[in-house]
């Protein structure tokens, strides 16, 4: 390593579910690392040795390459400049009208650009819109220095960051030999197999696979919403239809679909193929339309003006402290105008990140009605003589509503 970089890599953006569990793994496996971050808060946190999201296993793992002398974090953009290998957890956003913003991600690494130095790599990790690599790269070449830039997009899943950065194959892409020789070598740190792709079909790659997970999700939701209107369980018959038959396995079960990625990366699709993809947005208005159809399925046996209902579960996902995109709130908004009184609950969610939810037990106490829109293990059994709308049925109730 030249002596000009006394880091190996600097995380963009690392103080985040997707940045932070790659710059301790990477750190753990013997690279020095520094995590960038816009947030002072963030960065004494992880300077502190405490992980600011839940992700398990990763704090035990900061802890040590913190002690190891290989981690650190901070706010100071010039640590860009310090490092042999600069990761960029920036991703393309998505504004209200749905549309992706391709000039973000160029526009964001403006503010630090000017400490990037020959002989560095760029790689961009997070979801980007197509031709999104491709601005970066004429970005870079406009600075007049020789960086070549690779996109190797993350596709971990939260709570298992910890595992799958060292199980599953990582995508490399660049259009520079040396970016690909480079990036290979840099996550084949993390894992035995590496796979090759052009710039655009690795930024596709992305799409299609957080887009197919969507659209997997918006059947069997289309399909609950069919058998549960005929007063039958869809769970019971998914669970027929996949015992021991391997081409219908991966048919999830119902719920709500939500996050910061999934409905996001279907609508940036969407806009690549100018708004041609009916398949996309078909998937959206299912999952998008589920907390609604519960809430009218839940009208047909309950006058809701009378009642308050309790959410148990603001996260968008089971076992996570993560609100972003979560259906929860949707469900939320169409309660406040339908019901006496909406109440929420969730055993990760802090007050510091929604200060307006309640103990478990005073929505149990409280509610008339109660939703399980997330399904957290703390839900299976619930000592409650309450109705409750389960329509991920984790309490295997049957029919739902």
């Amino acid at each position: 390593m030249p002596e000009n970089f006394p880091n190996d890599v600097v995380v963009i953006g690392g103080g985040g579910h997707v940045g932070l569990p790659l710059a301790i793994a990477l750190a753990d496996r013997g690279s020095k690392v520094v995590v960038y971050d816009l947030s002072s808060k963030a960065v004494d946190t992880i300077n502190s040795g405490k992980i600011p999201f839940s992700e398990p296993g990763a704090e035990a793992v900061l802890n040590r390459v913190i002690a190891a002398g290989r981690f650190s974090a901070s706010t100071d953009a010039s640590v860009v400049g310090s490092a042999r290998n600069v990761v960029v957890v920036i991703g393309t956003p998505v504004d209200e009208h749905l549309n992706p913003d391709p000039n973000a991600i160029p526009a964001a690494l403006g503010g630090c650009s000017e400490y990037f130095q020959d002989g560095q790599l760029l790689v961009l990790r997070s979801t980007v819109y197509p031709g999104v690599t491709a601005l970066v790269e004429k970005m870079v070449a406009a600075l007049g220095v020789d960086v070549p830039v690779a996109f190797c997009p993350e596709r971990i899943a939260e709570h298992k960051a910890m595992e799958e950065l060292f199980t599953l194959p990582q995508i490399v892409s660049s259009r520079s030999a040396t970016g690909r020789q480079r990036a290979a070598e840099l996550f084949g740190t993390l894992t035995d197999t590496i796979v090759h792709l052009e710039p655009e079909e690795a930024e596709l790659a992305k799409l299609f696979t957080n887009t197919w997970r969507y659209i997997k999700f918006a059947a069997a939701n289309q399909f609950y919403m069919m058998a549960n209107d005929r007063g039958l369980d869809f769970e019971k018959i998914r669970k027929g239809l996949t015992q021991d038959y391997p081409r219908a396995k991966d048919l999830p079960g119902a719920g709500f679909a939500a996050g910061p990625c999934l409905f996001k990366d279907t609508m940036q699709l969407a806009a690549f193929s100018d708004n041609k993809f009916s398949l996309g947005h078909s998937a959206m208005l299912v999952n998008e339309g589920l907390p609604l159809y519960l809430v009218s399925q839940l009208e047909k046996r309950f006058d809701l003006s009378e009642l308050t209902v309790g959410i148990l579960g603001m996260s968008f996902k089971a076992g996570s402290d993560d609100i972003r995109s979560s259906l929860s709130y949707k469900l939320r908004r169409v309660l406040k105008f339908k019901a006496k009184a909406v109440i929420g609950t969730d055993p990760y969610v802090s007050d510091e990140i929604d200060d307006t939810l309640l103990p478990l037990e005073d929505v149990l106490k409280k509610a008339d009605l109660l939703i399980i829109a997330t399904p957290h293990d703390e839900y299976r059994a619930l000592a409650t003589d309450k109705p409750i709308a389960d329509v991920w049925n984790i309490q295997g109730a049957g029919v739902v509503v």
